[in-house]
């Protein structure tokens, strides 16, 4: 690790070198979780059941017309759980289309800033927005993309099985309580969609998902 932390004892427990993968990091987030989760200790039902858009994005949709896009991030999770404050909008291409997508931001006014951490750039309007485009191919693109979900504004969203992908992938404490609270308000018909999904592209996270599930109903149940 490039800094010195004592590395405590259920963190060595998992990875005595304190180097979790995302895998682990979820799997630790997931049993502490268990630990100290009580029911009745969420939101209420009817505020987990909202779906707004008073975040304002830029509509890309006339920019990116005939491309195939999707929002992803923390932007998406407002088509399935209450929306929440994020510092940008995240996009997802299939990395064939990729440079043309930049070109088509760029004619629109966008600045390019710098290229991802994975493959794709970080762009501004001229608003100062951040717009982050991914360069995606991963073996699910296509056919979420020819299937996309609509958000309360409109904007074309990774339906929520490949989101549940994307976040697994990442992993961060911040997508774990993601998919937390999106899969324990899911309904039982999309459930089954995640699961065949996360079965078929992700088999070894099948258990973490059975879990999040669990835990998202039950701090949302009555006491």
């Amino acid at each position: 690790m490039s800094e010195k932390f004592s590395i405590p004892h259920a963190i060595a427990a998992i990875a005595p070198d304190g180097n979790l993968t995302p895998s682990q990091f979820r799997r630790a987030l997931i049993e502490m979780t268990r630990r100290r989760i009580r029911p009745g200790t969420g939101s209420a039902l009817e505020f987990l059941q909202r779906r707004t858009a008073l975040n304002e994005w830029p509509d890309l949709r006339p920019i990116l017309i005939g491309l195939q896009w999707v929002v992803v991030g923390g932007v998406a999770t407002r088509a399935y759980m209450p929306e929440r404050t994020t510092k940008d909008l995240d996009i997802l291409v299939r990395r064939e289309e990729g440079e043309q997508v930049i070109e088509r931001l760029q004619r629109a006014g966008y600045q390019t800033i710098s290229k991802l951490a994975m493959p794709g750039y970080v762009t501004q309007s001229s608003d100062g927005v951040e717009v982050d485009v991914i360069f995606g191919d991963y073996p699910w693109l296509i056919e979420a993309l020819q299937h996309p979900a609509r958000d309360p504004a409109g904007f074309p969203v990774l339906d929520l099985p490949y989101l549940v992908l994307m976040k697994l992938a990442s992993s961060r404490a911040q997508d774990v309580g993601d998919l937390s609270r999106m899969l324990g308000v899911a309904t039982e018909d999309t459930l089954v969609e995640v699961r065949k999904v996360v079965a078929q592209y992700a088999p070894a996270d099948s258990a973490d998902i059975e879990s999040l599930i669990y835990l998202g109903r039950f701090e949302n149940r009555k006491p």
